[in-house]
């Protein structure tokens, strides 16, 4: 069934996207081991997860963030474009807050880490197919600890002028907001994905912020930004 969530009785279909072939043959051994799960194709980079979705339209994707070609994280924001429907798993060995911040902003619907054992991918395949939204215990934790160093670290941040940023510089934070990676804002603006990363560190630095994450939140909060 394609467009809404997986009924009983049917097996949910499920595509293997990542740049290792020896992992992706112990994943799809793990699974289809699985009851009610179905391996119905592979992809070795984010580009070839794009076209095999567009062609198989699988229920779920389990997607790496590092591949060759176009990322995870690309692909991600590309397939919830094409097939809306088709519901996204990060398994990736990346604990980095920044990855999973970008992969929920990109449209995933989970973030897993690989050291989890098989069943409990399995377990996170049977929810996302349900509508649920779930993310490694580890990440969670760091989720909820980076919010409240954010919110301290605001609170303790003496009232300053807010920093001023260019159009430009609006621009393309605007764009980070929407969850755009670097060359996809270098299209949208027509500028070279070298001239988005020099905006970024200059709007970092301009706000004294270490990550993408928080210059959101902080143009947000200062009204410097208005999502709409």
């Amino acid at each position: 069934m394609i467009g809404g969530p997986v009924t009983e009785g049917e097996s949910i279909r499920v595509l293997v996207a990542d740049d290792h072939a020896l992992y992706r043959r112990g994943l799809e051994m793990v699974l289809s081991a699985e009851e009610g799960i179905e391996i119905v194709g592979e992809a070795g980079d984010g580009a070839e997860a794009i076209r095999r979705v567009e062609e198989l339209l699988p229920d779920v994707v389990l997607m790496d963030i590092r591949m060759p070609r176009r990322s995870g994280i690309e692909a991600c924001t590309a397939i919830k474009d094409v097939v809306p429907s088709t519901k996204i798993v990060i398994l990736t060995i990346s604990d980095e807050e920044s990855d999973l911040y970008e992969a929920v902003r990109a449209g995933a619907n989970g973030y897993l880490l690989k050291d989890v054992p098989g069943e409990e991918i399995a377990a996170g395949i049977r929810a996302v197919a349900e509508g649920q939204s779930l993310i490694s215990p580890s990440m969670a934790s760091k989720l909820l600890t980076e919010f409240a160093a954010m919110i301290k670290k605001s609170e303790e941040r003496p009232q300053l002028p807010v920093p001023r940023l260019t159009d430009r510089e609006l621009e393309v934070l605007k764009l980070v907001a929407r969850g755009l990676a670097n060359r996809d804002i270098a299209k949208e603006l027509f500028i070279s994905e070298n001239t988005v990363k020099n905006h970024v560190r200059n709007i970092l630095e301009k706000l004294q912020l270490h990550s993408r994450m928080e210059a959101v939140v902080y143009a947000v909060r200062e009204k410097i930004l208005d999502l709409g």
